[in-house]
């Protein structure tokens, strides 16, 4: 199949914008090295085509969409664009690298959106037109966006994806921004389109829901159903207010249910578990235990009756293996006695290949976690391997001591010593609890305007003894940055954790500087 060509009657593209939408959610920005190893992973997992992010909102994400177009593979790599010149020619810029290149544009169609520009509907058509072919003369690969689609009058909507069938789009895809429609509904729109558009029938379409009311992956399924023949999704449903169709569900769901639903996608299932729980690292977004799919408890059995079922038959309980989704299907215990082969096989069996220096690393991890702990579960080793892909590209401060000192009467008191840039910084500070002491003194050690946006943890394993994974996320002057931290020890995990945060602060302030020209541009409502 060439880029350009329909895919096969049942032949579903998975189009991933875990990088470009999934980035989006308040919290969830990646580094440069973060989204060149995602891509990474997405492309080794078959995914066909995907978004890399938008070029003109920054340097920075121009650089990561230009580098992740220059590593690829085999997926098509792909650039969102508004529906102006500059912006796709800077978006072709990004992706022209790519052995195969997409421009992604879009405007927003509905009455609410089209007020935004302030284009009456000849005017707006005459922009999707001119847009549209702007960017096929640079790309044969083009997509075209009617942004809250689902809220346009569909007499309208047929005739701007008219307009832009004509002007070269090869792609025509249909976002239900904002996770209003249903799956009925999302059925009938892509049907009345295939019905009503003069070349319909020669293009691809697509299908981009969210999940507002929780129906983005049915609406997605639906459509395929329809004649849809591209879902756009996201690892984990990571995304903007309830996030994304989530890939895993979609791609899972039509193998699981192939008799009624017998559309084939190009994903190795494997694979799913392994980028599942990098993303989760890397955007500091934990995933919910009875998330479908990728959940922690997703082939987790407790009851009696559950556990005697499963014992005599699995098909009794679970409609697929977990080893379909790169989960291992047995939790051997690791300890203090286990060596580096025996690490490196676990390791593997749990979806992560080291290279030698990257297994040192993690050796040594391991080793000064079993020390601690009894016996180190999957569990463990996957906190273990998340707090490695968390930790920032900057090491200005780092936790080197920590007392804390706690009573049943406040305040309790924390005792830190901090390395900053390579010198040792001590400070005694009060608060109420040991992580409000131990951020306080964080905070004079390193003064700071970041606000507390989220403090959370979450128990690893069962026991006295268990691991805490704690995630904190801070925001400043409209910067939002993520860190993430495990130990056995909760204080020390969140100690790590807050400075985690605050390296990555660093980073942004010397790093993320948005264009000057989109500043003012809300460009996040994309899709």
């Amino acid at each position: 199949m060439t880029d350009q060509s329909k895919p096969d009657a049942n032949r579903v593209l998975i189009f991933d914008t875990t990088l470009r939408d999934g980035e989006q959610s308040p919290g969830a920005t990646m580094t440069h090295d973060e989204k060149l190893e995602i891509a990474a992973l997405l492309d080794e997992m078959g995914v066909d085509i995907i978004e890399a992010g938008f070029p003109i909102a920054s340097e920075g994400d121009f650089a990561a969409v230009s580098d992740i177009a220059k590593q690829a593979k085999t997926s098509v790599i792909c650039g969102l664009a508004r529906a102006n010149f500059k912006d796709i020619d800077r978006c072709w810029e990004a992706v022209k690298h790519a052995k195969r290149p997409r421009i992604h544009t879009f405007i927003g169609t509905s009455p609410l959106h089209r007020a935004i520009p302030n284009l009456d509907m000849d005017q707006m058509a005459e922009r999707i037109h001119d847009t549209v072919t702007h960017a096929r003369n640079l790309c044969d690969n083009v997509q075209w966006s009617p942004m809250d689609a689902t809220r346009t009058e569909h007499d309208y909507l047929c005739r701007v994806v008219e307009i832009a069938i004509k002007a070269g789009a090869t792609t025509i895809n249909i976002p239900d921004t904002v996770g209003y429609t249903a799956p009925r509904e999302s059925a009938d729109l892509i049907r009345m389109l295939i019905e009503r558009v003069p070349g319909a029938d020669q293009i691809v379409f697509a299908t981009h829901c969210h999940n507002d009311l929780g129906m983005a992956t049915a609406n997605a399924l639906a459509a395929v159903e329809a004649g849809a023949r591209q879902i756009e999704c996201t690892i984990n449903g990571l995304g903007e207010r309830a996030g994304n169709t989530a890939l895993e569900e979609v791609v899972m769901a039509m193998k699981v249910r192939h008799d009624i639903m017998p559309y084939d996608t190009g994903i190795d299932t494997t694979k799913i578990m392994n980028i599942s729980r990098r993303v989760a690292a890397v955007s500091g977004f934990a995933v919910q235990f009875n998330k479908a799919i990728v959940g922690k408890n997703a082939f987790a059995h407790e009851s009696g009756i559950h556990q005697d079922g499963m014992l005599k038959n699995a098909q009794t309980f679970e409609i697929m293996r977990p080893e379909d989704v790169g989960l291992a299907a047995t939790n051997l215990v690791m300890g203090k006695h286990s060596g580096r082969a025996a690490l490196r096989a676990k390791l593997k069996e749990l979806g992560y290949e080291l290279a030698d220096n990257q297994l040192n690393d993690a050796f040594v991890r391991f080793k000064a976690l079993a020390d601690r702990k009894k016996e180190v579960y999957d569990d463990d080793l996957i906190a273990l391997m998340s707090e490695t892909a968390s930790v920032a590209t900057s090491d200005h401060l780092q936790v080197k001591f920590l007392r804390v000192i706690c009573g049943t009467e406040a305040p309790q008191s924390a005792d830190l010593t901090l390395t900053v840039d390579g010198t040792d910084k001590q400070v005694t500070a009060t608060g109420d609890g040991p992580v409000d002491a131990t951020f306080n003194a964080i905070g004079r050690i390193f003064p700071h305007t970041a606000r507390l946006a989220l403090f959370q943890v979450q128990a690893v394993t069962e026991g006295t003894d268990a691991q805490a994974t704690v995630i904190v996320r801070l925001e400043e002057d409209g910067k939002i940055v993520t860190g993430q931290s495990s130990d056995t020890d909760t204080v020390v995990a969140a100690a790590k954790a807050y400075v985690a945060a605050l390296n990555n602060l660093i980073v942004r302030r010397a790093k993320s500087k948005p264009n000057s020209d989109v500043k003012s541009v809300n460009y996040k409502d994309a899709g």
